[in-house]
């Protein structure tokens, strides 16, 4: 049985103060026992983060990381070795925004991938296709192709050590969402692009739906039979909200 999992991408919002009142809030919610739950902060407040919520369920993600495991003259960038220094398990990779906006390709995705894996954290590999692709009946190619970078190299067993994200990038901040079926249909697809290689591995990998996801829709998104939680963007800076939103995760199991 796949567990739930429920993440919160803060994305570039926060300040030290608005961090603190978001914690406080988290803090204060009942979560379920049976959901993995992680938050994705800025950089700068990891730490600040780890020790307001020391004995809470929730984890700690990277939003991104460096293509390289260690340290090295790359600046600006974070390497997952000093991500899994200051307390996270997880790290976004390919997130759409990473792709449209820094130009980052499939390879670069697959190396943050790797890396990702060499220093202990648990990757989270975000694939979806764009508005223009999906009226184009191109959603199936797109989200193959992003997967397949990462399976040349890691296989179904690889793919199981991290998770997988699909957010389709048309439901990102617009406001829009995909039905549950339109996007149990996606989910289901890429689990059997998966159980084509390794059947069991295949019903091992957590895929969860990322794509304006709220409290009012979280429920009927997560009863579907392969969405197995959510990348929460902007509700995940509501407290009250993003509770809702685990809550919800565990009711459907």
């Amino acid at each position: 049985m796949r567990r739930p999992l429920v993440a919160g991408n803060w994305k570039m919002y926060g300040t030290r103060q608005s961090v603190d009142e978001l914690l406080i809030g988290l803090n204060e919610q009942q979560w379920p026992d049976e959901v993995d739950l992680l938050i994705a902060p800025p950089a700068l407040y990891v730490q600040q983060c780890r020790e307001a919520l020391e004995g809470s369920p929730l984890r700690l993600a990277g939003q991104s990381c460096a293509f390289q495991a260690e340290s090295g003259a790359l600046t600006g960038e974070i390497s997952p070795a000093q991500l899994r220094d200051v307390g996270c398990e997880f790290v976004l990779v390919g997130h759409s925004e990473r792709r449209s906006l820094f130009g980052e390709t499939d390879e670069v995705v697959c190396r943050k991938f790797a890396a990702a894996l060499a220093c202990g954290l648990r990757p989270i590999l975000c694939v979806g296709e764009t508005r223009e692709q999906y009226d184009s009946g191109e959603t199936a190619d797109v989200v193959g192709r992003q997967l397949q970078a990462v399976l040349d190299t890691f296989g179904v067993g690889g793919l199981a050590q991290g998770v997988v994200a699909y957010e389709p990038v048309w439901a990102i901040g617009t406001g829009l969402t995909a039905t549950p079926e339109q996007a149990q249909d996606v989910h289901a697809m890429i689990r059997a692009r998966l159980a084509v290689l390794d059947d069991e591995q295949a019903q091992c990998v957590q895929i969860v739906y990322g794509g304006s996801v709220k409290a009012e829709n979280a429920h009927a998104l997560f009863e579907m039979p392969d969405i197995d939680g959510g990348l929460v963007g902007g509700a995940s800076l509501n407290a009250n909200e993003f509770g809702a939103i685990a809550r919800a995760a565990g009711q459907a199991q």
